[in-house]
């Protein structure tokens, strides 16, 4: 993968982030909310899911969601999914919730885990999907699940986990977008892996490039212009970490711009993450885990970010 712009390429751009405290989901205490959903808009509100517990980790969380008329003041509206039944692969947590649009249905993707939170834990998890003719539920979990899960191959960048989903539509495909780590490696060796389906249910297939981002602990794709863009965190190679990267084939990642002060597990408003109209740009704001500020911010919770692009 190509991380730097070289003497025949563009030059790279720079983005900055500001964040700022949102009323309904932000800070309470005794509450955690955390790895929220992207943002979708239905007639006239915007909507996103997230993680919802009483400990800070996600691995002891449902799954809630908020509206918002203008992406500052939310509403939480209750959870969208419970805990799978004892014992399954999703019994323990169902946490990092996402949202894909298509068929004229909601598909909620989401992780869950089988292992009870505690001294030594090791997560386990896999994603599944959740469908519903509105955004407001009732959810039916898709009796096809898990719809990925760790490969079965040690050496494999994902074979130890998958989790947090991130989906696009692309050459009338659906694109997952998501992040591995290998048996053996810890947090900060996460990668992004990719994953396509022919229908929105799957199967979803694994990508041969895989993994096509050799970093970061978030996922945050959207569609720019004709091809795919990526905002990386601060866990990876150096070369990328902190960075926006564009593939014009969506596998094939280049360094774009270097983001400032970038958000902590944000999900973005995209509005044209499902629509293949080739002409997304880079998102200007989402929500994203909060900083914590004082004695009853300890838990996690949701604020806004704001991106500027520099001229």
């Amino acid at each position: 993968m190509a991380v730097a712009a070289g003497a025949d390429e563009p030059a790279i751009g720079t983005v900055t982030v500001t964040h700022s405290p949102v009323e309904g989901i932000g800070a309470e205490p005794g509450v955690m909310r955390r790895d929220p959903s992207d943002i979708i808009k239905v007639d006239g509100l915007f909507y996103v899911w997230y993680s919802k517990g009483k400990i800070s980790p996600g691995y002891d969380a449902t799954v809630w969601y908020a509206t918002s008329p203008d992406g500052h003041k939310w509403t939480e509206k209750g959870m969208a999914l419970a805990k799978g039944e004892p014992g399954s692969w999703e019994g323990a947590s169902v946490f990092t919730p996402n949202i894909l649009v298509a068929e004229g249905r909601y598909w909620l993707f989401y992780t869950g885990t089988s292992r009870e939170y505690g001294k030594g834990f090791n997560p386990d998890s896999k994603i599944g999907i959740a469908v519903s003719d509105s955004p407001e539920g009732p959810w039916q979990r898709l009796a096809t699940n898990p719809a990925l899960k760790n490969s079965d191959n040690p050496a494999d960048f994902d074979s130890h986990l998958v989790d947090d989903a991130c989906l696009i539509v692309r050459d009338d495909k659906y694109w997952f977008y998501y992040k591995g780590r290998q048996l053996g490696k810890g947090p900060g060796q996460t990668q992004m892996g990719l994953a396509i389906a022919q229908h929105p249910q799957g199967p979803y297939v694994r990508h041969e490039a895989n993994p096509v981002i050799p970093g970061n602990h978030e996922v945050l794709v959207w569609p720019q212009g004709a091809g795919v863009a990526a905002m990386i965190g601060t866990t990876g190679p150096k070369a990328i970490t902190n960075s926006i990267l564009y593939a014009e084939d969506g596998i094939n990642f280049s360094k774009t711009h270097k983001v400032i002060d970038g958000p902590w597990a944000g999900g973005a408003y995209r509005p044209e993450a499902f629509s293949q109209s080739g002409t997304g740009e880079i998102p200007t704001w989402g929500v994203e885990i909060g900083r914590a500020r004082g004695r009853n911010t300890r838990l996690p919770f949701i604020e806004r970010f704001d991106v500027t692009e520099e001229q």
